[in-house]
C-alpha cells in the first residue's frame, strides 16, 4: 500500500516549499510524506469509515505548496487516492495485511466483548455471522 503514498510524494516533491528559517531543510518534505503515509494507512485499515481520503490528504498537505501548484496537487492526490481505493476494492485483504502486518478481522465484537476473530467479507468488513450489523448500519445512515 505504501507504493501509493510514495508515488504521491514523488510526484509532488519538486514543488514543496522550503521550510521557514530555523527548521531543517527536509522538514516540509518529511511532513508531506508522513501525511501521505498516514492517510493511506488509515484507508487500508478503516476504509469503511473513511469517506473522503483524498479530501483529508489534500487539506493536510496544501499548506506546503505554493498557490500556483494547488490545482496540480489536488489532481495528483485525487488520482492516486483513486488508484489506492480501486486496489483495495480488488484486493481488500492484501492491502490491510501490507499495512498492519496481520490479516483483517471482523469489525464486530463477540457477546463477551472481545473482537471477532473471523475474516471479514470484502465489501463491508463484517464476517458472515455479523453481516446483519452492516445492514443495521445502512438503515441508521439512511435515517440520519
Amino acid at each position: 500500500m505504501y507504493q501509493f503514498s510514495r508515488a504521491i510524494y514523488r510526484r509532488l516533491a519538486p514543488q514543496v516549499l522550503p521550510p521557514p528559517a530555523g527548521l531543517p531543510a527536509s522538514s516540509n518534505h518529511a511532513a508531506v510524506l508522513k501525511a501521505c503515509e498516514d492517510v493511506v494507512t488509515r484507508l487500508a485499515i478503516d476504509r469503511h469509515n473513511f469517506a473522503r481520503p483524498e479530501r483529508a490528504l489534500f487539506s493536510q498537505i496544501r499548506s506546503y505548496f505554493p498557490m500556483s501548484a494547488q490545482a496540480h496537487v489536488h489532481c495528483v492526490v485525487t488520482r492516486y487516492m483513486g488508484f489506492a481505493q480501486q486496489f483495495l476494492i480488488e484486493h481488500p485483504h492484501e492491502g490491510y495485511t501490507a499495512v498492519s502486518g496481520a490479516p483483517p478481522q471482523c469489525r464486530a465484537t463477540t457477546r463477551k466483548g472481545a473482537p471477532c476473530q473471523r475474516t471479514p467479507l470484502p465489501h463491508n468488513g463484517y464476517c458472515p455471522s455479523h453481516q446483519h450489523l452492516a445492514e443495521t448500519e445502512d438503515r441508521e445512515l439512511a435515517a440520519a
